[in-house]
């Protein structure tokens, strides 16, 4: 018998609107928007429905804004098909959404969970304001290759691999002009397509280093209970379950490579035939796709 993985989207799925048909669902969607609101100090039901979306898009805000979205939309999922959600083998989450994967598997409480991604969503938007700098998505080039043009556009500066995706679909974070100078390599090496994504700046690189230390603080001063269903780590693509390993690794995760194909493998190679993408936007449904085609993902209409 096959097994059911729950997959959380990271930052950049949120968009105006989110959140909705979740509330006119499911009450208990509803209220842990209004119990997030209460931890947050503003309305995050009108900031979701109703933006605007420059502060929607604000690391600070997007960060919590899609925790809570996700867990909404675990809810709705539950009403429709409880077996899968109850039953679910394993979780996992693109960077932020590796914090709604802790959430969903008993790792930390909701209100934890929501003072935890806001601190990371300050920390990172702090150190983000410190040095201009962004990502670049790069479509159709091999990671050989990809990690060939870091080097020769780094000069000097930082421009490091911070998403492995799925095949020739990586994220490249670094410097603005670096970006910029990779943006123009990628195209004349013949990428498929070369996108900047709208981020604060350089995630998953050592531009983020001033934001550990603040999340350190937080994560040590949080309470984490042993998982009570194994969650993929997106800094070394293995499951985990211990308090002290997953703490660990999240003091990481901020300055190192998402290693997402390799974590769907993994899922892939256990015997997962079900996956559901619980969160706004359906990214993680694409990228299964793109990993292995036979592969069955499902999303919930937020």
């Amino acid at each position: 018998m096959g097994q059911v993985a729950i997959l959380f989207p990271g930052q950049g799925a949120q968009v105006v609107g989110m959140g909705r048909r979740l509330m006119a669902s499911s009450s208990v969607a509803s209220d842990l928007y209004k119990r997030a609101s209460e931890i947050l100090g503003y309305d995050l039901v009108e900031m979701c429905l109703e933006g605007p979306s420059e502060r929607l898009n604000s690391t600070v805000v997007s960060q919590p804004a899609i925790f809570v979205t996700s867990l909404a939309a675990v809810e709705v999922l539950r009403q429709g098909n409880a077996s899968a959600v109850d039953g679910a083998s394993f979780a996992a989450g693109l960077s932020l959404g590796e914090y709604t994967a802790l959430a969903f598997s008993g790792v930390l409480d909701f209100d934890s969970g929501v003072r935890l991604v806001q601190c990371r969503g300050k920390a990172m938007q702090a150190a983000s304001d410190a040095v201009p700098s962004g990502m670049v998505s790069v479509l159709g080039l091999e990671q050989a290759k990809v990690s060939e043009l870091i080097i020769a556009c780094r000069e000097g500066e930082t421009l490091e691999i911070a998403n492995l995706l799925c095949p020739k679909n990586i994220v490249v974070s670094g410097t603005k002009t670096a970006c910029l100078r990779i943006t123009k390599a990628a195209q004349d090496a013949g990428a498929m397509m070369v996108i900047p994504l709208t981020v604060a700046g350089a995630f998953h690189t050592k531009i983020m280093e001033p934001a550990v230390a603040k999340l350190t603080e937080i994560v040590d001063q949080t309470e984490f209970k042993p998982a009570r269903i194994p969650v993929v780590s997106n800094v070394d693509a293995k499951p985990h379950t211990d308090p002290a390993e997953i703490r660990a690794l999240l003091k990481r995760q901020i300055i190192s490579p998402v290693l997402w194909e390799d974590s769907q493998r993994w899922l892939l190679a256990e015997g997962c035939d079900q996956f559901y993408e619980a969160g706004p936007g359906r990214v993680l449904q694409g990228l299964l796709k793109r990993i292995d085609r036979k592969a069955k993902c499902d999303g919930v209409e937020v």
